[in-house]
């Protein structure tokens, strides 16, 4: 079925630029793909930040059953020509998740929750023992070797990142084998 012009809108013709006027003639269909393919050019930006972050190395180490706070630790580069603000992080598995950065004062070591973390582009932060870190606070369940569990990254462009991370035993250390790149 053709798209059909009613009085109102054929008053247009001559109005609208040349390269416009296409669009009162199409037929309903490809007037549909139009739109859907303007709507994913739009929201093109948002995955952005998303496919700018590359993730690795991300470990979780066990902590004895019951214990009411963990940390979460893995690499991220900024592969994109744009700096990237992490502002917080999300997992089911924690009651919350936030950024710390591991901080020496007066010979005494203290943590410091982080509001956001801006990554320049070609920037590398690594998350390590004894610096910067994910807190992740009240387990729903214990944490074990061998679980793999999922903690978002919540960019300032409101985009998502989705890490998975590996629970390895107390002695196991770093874990540089495990890449994982969103």
């Amino acid at each position: 079925m053709r798209w059909r012009l009613r009085q109102p809108v054929a008053g247009l013709r001559g109005r609208l630029p040349l390269s416009w006027a296409f669009i009162l003639e199409m037929p309903m269909k490809s007037l549909h793909r139009l739109l859907i393919i303007l709507a994913l050019f739009c929201l093109a930006p948002l995955a952005l930040a998303a496919a700018q972050l590359g993730v690795s190395n991300a470990w979780i180490p066990q902590a004895p059953p019951g214990a009411a706070m963990l940390a979460g630790y893995l690499t991220i580069k900024n592969t994109g020509d744009a700096p990237v603000s992490i502002l917080a992080a999300q997992s089911d598995r924690f009651r919350t998740v936030s950024v710390h950065q591991t901080v020496i004062e007066n010979g005494v070591a203290r943590m410091r929750e982080l509001n956001s973390l801006e990554i320049a582009p070609g920037q590398e932060v690594k998350f390590a023992p004894g610096g910067m870190h994910l807190m992740l606070m009240q387990p729903r369940k214990d944490v074990n070797p061998g679980d793999r569990i999922e903690i978002t990254l919540l960019i300032s462009d409101g985009t998502r990142v989705p890490a998975i991370f590996d629970v390895q035993a107390a002695d196991a250390g770093d874990n540089d084998g495990h890449e994982h790149h969103h």
